[in-house]
């Protein structure tokens, strides 16, 4: 009822390395003697159990690939993705076990498509309200264009820059049921004295009285 309506790769989680193994000791011999295994050279860190030494004991395993321990993605440009969506998406990408750069490749590519899809819904939308404000059976037809005026005149009225302001950025100025409204309280408002039986007029009446004027 306006003139505006009809009314982003992050580095990869750090790794260690594998746990470093001791540089072999020289060997006393070339076998093992006697059925008695080799021991190292005075100096050099026993092997722990499982061939790793003392000295990479309690170092975590590498994780090469799969989900990290934690997200952080880059929005594609133009997405609307909230921290709620970024939650979820986080918790499907560490069941799925994918890597950060896998997670954000998915990213890139679902975020603007959903994006896409949800702003075809919404034009979808508002055409369909336009289509129903124009062929209603009350204010729509040869005198939308009339009617319209009757709304914008309540709207005038009424309205604050607020609330304009939201009906252009929603659409809703659009809607057929706030158009209807707004049709009906200009109705009643370019009303200024209403005729009563034998000619008589009566005072000049309140909105209230305009709009709902069986409740006396």
């Amino acid at each position: 009822m306006s003139n505006e309506t009809l009314m982003t790769e992050p580095a990869q989680t750090p790794t260690d390395g594998a746990a470093s193994q001791p540089a072999a000791p020289a060997p006393a011999t070339a076998a093992v003697q006697d059925g008695q295994q080799q021991q190292p050279a005075e100096g050099s860190p026993a092997p722990a159990e499982g061939g790793k030494s003392a000295e990479g004991e309690g170092k975590p395993e590498a994780k090469a690939d799969g989900a990290p321990e934690s997200y952080e993605f880059t929005i594609p440009e133009g997405s609307n993705v909230d921290e709620a969506g970024i939650k979820a998406f986080s918790e499907f990408a560490r069941e799925a076990n994918l890597s950060q750069e896998a997670a954000q490749a998915l990213m890139d590519k679902l975020a603007p498509a959903m994006a896409q899809r949800q702003a075809e819904v919404i034009e979808a939308t508002k055409a369909e309200w336009i289509a129903s404000t124009k062929a209603d059976a009350e204010f729509g037809g040869d005198k939308l264009a009339e009617n319209l005026g009757v709304a914008k005149k309540a709207l005038e009225t009424f309205g604050s820059d607020a609330l304009r302001q939201l009906l252009n950025e929603t659409g809703l100025g659009n809607h057929p049921e706030i158009i209807r409204a707004f049709y009906r309280a200009g109705k009643a408002i370019s009303e200024d004295r209403l005729v009563v039986g034998g000619g008589g007029v009566a005072g000049p009446q309140t909105l209230a009285d305009r709009l709902y004027p069986t409740q006396k």
